[in-house]
């Protein structure tokens, strides 16, 4: 990525911090910025002032889920660019949330599976 151009936020919200701690350096060696969250509410303060330009979501989450964290991301007209990747171990509950992420990943999610299609979406919007 060019060095005048600042890299693209990516927002991780996973209550494990140890497949946060590894999803952040897929993505950053997809050319993202990272930030963590280890819960829904902690992600729903950061996003009231930041928007990232990707998120990488678990559904399973404390105090406020996935599901409903990917719907305020999804109703807030100042993420309409903002990639949505949706993380689960239950693929019947991805499945019905299959249309308003962009993409659904089943767990556990490889690191070369996370850093190639992230860094496609970054390609893409670019």
């Amino acid at each position: 990525m060019n060095q005048l151009y600042p890299k693209p936020k990516a927002l991780i919200v996973e209550d494990s911090t140890s497949l946060a701690a590894f999803y952040a350096t897929a993505l950053e060696s997809a050319g993202y910025e990272t930030e963590i969250m280890i819960n829904g509410h902690e992600a729903q303060l950061w996003l009231a002032k930041t928007v990232p330009d990707f998120v990488l979501l678990d559904l399973h989450l404390p105090y406020v889920t996935g599901d409903k964290l990917l719907q305020q991301i999804r109703e807030d007209s100042r993420m309409d660019e903002t990639i949505v990747f949706l993380a689960s171990s239950d693929p019947l509950q991805a499945r019905m949330l299959q249309n308003e992420a962009d993409i659904v990943l089943n767990k556990p999610i490889s690191y070369s599976q996370l850093r190639d299609l992230s860094g496609r979406f970054r390609q893409i919007k670019e």
